[in-house]
């Protein structure tokens, strides 16, 4: 490398971006090679953007948050972890509003406001519609106010039920089946009415007041299909997810969240440290599995995983596939136990083992902060566990210690060495050495 000595300005001169096909070290005047051409300014400038973002996150972490997500809005995965880290911020997020969101993520407060522009089916043509009628005539009462203001060129049944599925009309009525429901009766009511205004005749209530919003003859009186139960939970989050491209509202992992933290060493964000460590287990849900046939004839599977922080790529080989076959379903949530491998520069999950949450079992050790502090007792502890965990290595119940000190209680996941084959057993074998244990399920720490 050859140190600059002196410089000499030229005055105005030509510059051009030096582009090459390939890897290349520049030959300098004294037949010397650079292997280092990289200017300066350019990492004078990356440093000045990254302190100048690092100050947004951390002044204005909202409004910081909000732009990421509108800039990302079309990258489902980059949505979904921006989305994880306003979790971790103690950010909102909050589903779409027909009468409060805008066409981008907005800053609301401390919480952020999903966009109208990030809803399938949802045109630019209908939400600026949408927002020009909200501006001039204040907000939609219900979906008979909003199909009667707004021109049916504009908003289509197809728009509308996109709006209602995604939970941007949950204000008029968090029934969303109910909701679907009305939709045609309504759409034939606010055309009727359209046509009504078009030939000049309107309605006899128009005539006498002018006010299209009189209860008699306004939307009040647009027509309601009979009653009807919501659809269930993880249906709508399914229906959700499509539209949004990731759940917003709630999400069916929510409820074992705290449980997930304590039992699966890693969440799927983390996969990328743990390559080439050994069995990890996570807990996830199957956003997609797909079924493939080997050269043998033999049977795996590929599969999309995700939980509340990212998604991944993953897959079954014959081996594991023929064990946990009937478990492989979409939308099944599941603890999962494999290896985390890398090829082509892209994570995915090797899985060896699967079971349901709400089957999976554990071993909760209760043991005061004294006994804990104990070099005897630990290694009396350790002794029971590896002995329970059998000579095949082939356990997966994990073990979670409770530690009391005083009024508190602090849970601790032991290693993965210490899982035991037998829950029942292992409960038996603790308690014969005056332990305190108890097995249980995922669902019920």
């Amino acid at each position: 490398m050859v140190k600059i000595i002196a410089r000499k300005p030229l005055g105005g001169q030509p510059v051009y971006d030096i582009g090459l096909a390939q890897d290349h070290n520049f030959l300098l005047g004294n037949q010397t090679i650079a292997s280092n051409c990289f200017n300066k300014s350019h990492s004078t400038a990356y440093g000045y953007v990254t302190f100048q973002t690092a100050y947004l996150k951390a002044n204005y972490p909202v409004e910081y948050m909000a732009a990421l997500l509108t800039v990302n809005s079309g990258v489902q995965e980059k949505v979904q972890k921006y989305i994880a880290n306003c979790q971790s911020m103690n950010i909102q997020v909050e589903p779409p509003d027909i009468n409060r969101s805008g066409l981008d993520f907005t800053p609301v407060g401390d919480r952020i406001l999903f966009g109208l522009n990030a809803i399938r089916n949802v045109g630019q043509g209908a939400i600026e519609s949408i927002l020009e009628v909200r501006e001039q005539g204040g907000p939609f009462e219900s979906l008979g106010d909003l199909c009667d203001r707004i021109d049916s060129k504009l908003l289509n049944r197809r728009t509308l039920e996109a709006l209602i599925l995604s939970g941007s009309l949950d204000r008029f009525n968090s029934n969303r089946r109910q909701l679907m429901e009305d939709l045609p009766l309504v759409i034939e009511w606010a055309s009727s009415r359209s046509k009504d205004r078009q030939s000049g005749q309107g309605s006899l209530f128009d005539l006498l007041g002018g006010d299209t919003t009189i209860a008699t003859g306004g939307f009040e009186a647009a027509p309601k299909a009979p009653s009807v139960e919501d659809f269930p939970q993880q249906e709508k989050l399914r229906m959700e997810k499509e539209l949004l491209g990731f759940y917003i509202s709630d999400h069916p992992l929510k409820g074992v969240q705290e449980a997930a933290r304590v039992l699966a060493p890693v969440s799927l964000e983390q996969l990328g440290d743990y390559v080439d460590r050994g069995t990890v287990s996570a807990i996830v849900m199957l956003s997609e599995v797909k079924v493939r046939n080997t050269k043998k004839g033999d049977k795996m599977a590929m599969l999309r995983l995700e939980d509340l922080t990212a998604q991944v790529d993953a897959v079954v080989f014959p081996k594991s596939f023929e064990r946990i076959e009937a478990l492989l379903q979409t939308d099944a949530r599941l603890m999962v136990w494999g290896k985390v491998d890398r090829r082509d520069e892209m994570l995915q999950l090797i899985v060896d083992d699967a079971e349901p949450i709400d089957e999976v079992k554990i071993v909760m050790v209760e043991i005061d902060v004294q006994r804990a502090k104990n070099i005897q007792d630990l290694h009396q502890l350790k002794e029971i566990l590896l002995r329970q965990r059998g000579e095949d290595h082939q356990a997966k119940i994990p073990v979670v210690a409770i530690v009391q000190s005083g009024h508190h209680r602090h849970l601790v996941r032991l290693g993965s060495q210490f899982r035991v084959q037998n829950s029942e057993a292992t409960v038996a074998a603790l308690a014969q050495q005056h332990f305190q244990a108890r097995a249980t399920t995922l669902l019920k720490v």
